[in-house]
């Protein structure tokens, strides 16, 4: 049996008798590097809205960061433009939402956490994300032709994304800072000591660096002495094996599948520097503070990179090209190991004297970016 309107609470304020805020519903049904790139639209929404109720809709497994951010009171489980969940829902059948102060995977009614008074898109340019939140009772988001009658600025490709939500919810009233991505802190992590962490996947091919040039990085910084691990989720724990074996690290330096987000915050936080390519473990390593370096293919680093004034080197050819190939892009095999050694070796030796002498980063560590165009990003946008 449907709740009804009374049951639910719901008034024509979107308020709910559970706490009595109004909920404001932000949806981000994407990954890891994502989630941090709008850490800072999120932010500026929860400045703009103290009195509401913010549920984020995102993977489930990100539940683990949002303590870190600080913006979010819920989080209900969607992958990609939707559908999302808006109003009440059956008896009996909860939607996939996480408390933050419950395990990913446990759920609660959605109905309990209320009626959407506000809905933000922080998704893509649409339609499909556009129309599965147009039941709010107002909407944030880009226009599209494609969903006529609904307001907001047009969707500009060639911006950075995180300027790109800053700008969309300035467009609204809403001031956004666009740097204001770091995470809190978080806290001590379960394998201290580890110096260099490498991350050798990514989302698709066409961003995976070899496995065996990971392997040759990995085996020249560990006999100069530095502590090497290899991170990675579940599903990258034979990616992270194979360069663990082909660079001479013990088995118990692979932590692929053995950390949830937390512990890898944790781990970057504590690490001296991240090897990586274009992928949400770069955003991590801005997020804590961590310098990088970080290997581009497909898609500029004007579009997705870590901010300037940060200890980041990013490596790229120049060439664009499909983000979702099934190979690694020919700009990305461009990129030699010796480039990246020279960048990794630069960070550490800077990371090494600041630290001793308590200073920041210094700025010829700061970035360290190939000259890159203006050009328009080789894919459509997210919907």
């Amino acid at each position: 049996m449907a709740l009804s309107r009374t049951e639910t609470g719901r008034t024509e304020t979107g308020r709910t008798e559970s706490d009595g805020r109004p909920v404001l519903l932000v949806l981000r049904g994407l990954g890891l590097g994502d989630l941090l790139t709008a850490v800072p639209a999120l932010r500026a929404l929860r400045r703009a809205h103290p009195e509401h109720r913010i549920v984020l809709a995102a993977p489930a497994h990100l539940g683990g960061l949002l303590p870190l951010i600080g913006a979010v009171d819920d989080l209900i489980d969607v992958s990609g433009p939707g559908p999302v969940p808006m109003g009440p829902v059956p008896m009996g059948e909860p939607m996939g939402t996480a408390s933050l102060g419950t395990a990913p995977s446990s759920t609660v009614p959605y109905g309990s956490a209320g009626f959407v008074d506000i809905a933000v898109n922080l998704h893509g340019s649409g339609p499909q994300s556009v129309v599965a939140l147009r039941r709010a009772r107002r909407l944030l988001t880009h226009a599209h032709p494609a969903v006529p009658g609904v307001a907001g600025p047009p969707w500009r490709p060639e911006i950075h994304e995180v300027r790109r939500w800053c700008e969309m919810l300035e467009w609204y009233g809403i001031a956004a800072d666009p740097g204001d991505l770091a995470l809190r802190d978080p806290g001590p992590g379960r394998w201290a000591g580890a110096e260099v962490v490498i991350h050798p996947g990514a989302g698709y091919a066409a961003k995976r660096w070899p496995p065996d040039r990971f392997a040759e990085v990995a085996a020249e910084l560990s006999r100069l002495g530095h502590q090497v691990v290899i991170t990675g989720g579940a599903t990258e724990i034979a990616l992270a094996r194979q360069v663990a074996v082909l660079a001479g690290l013990p088995a118990a330096h692979v932590l692929a599948g053995r950390t949830d987000l937390r512990e890898l915050a944790a781990l970057t936080a504590g690490a001296k520097l991240v090897i990586c390519g274009d992928t949400g473990m770069s955003h991590l390593a801005t997020a804590v503070g961590t310098p990088s370096v970080v290997i581009y293919g497909p898609v500029s680093p004007a579009l997705w990179g870590p901010p300037s004034g940060h200890p980041h080197v990013t490596l790229w050819a120049g060439r664009t090209g499909d983000p979702y190939g099934d190979r690694p892009s020919e700009g990305l095999l461009e990129i030699g190991v010796g480039e990246v050694l020279d960048a990794a070796h630069e960070l550490l030796r800077t990371r090494s004297v600041d630290r001793r002498e308590g200073r920041q980063p210094a700025d010829s560590a700061r970035e360290a970016v190939s000259t890159i165009s203006a050009s328009l990003p080789p894919c459509a946008p997210r919907q």
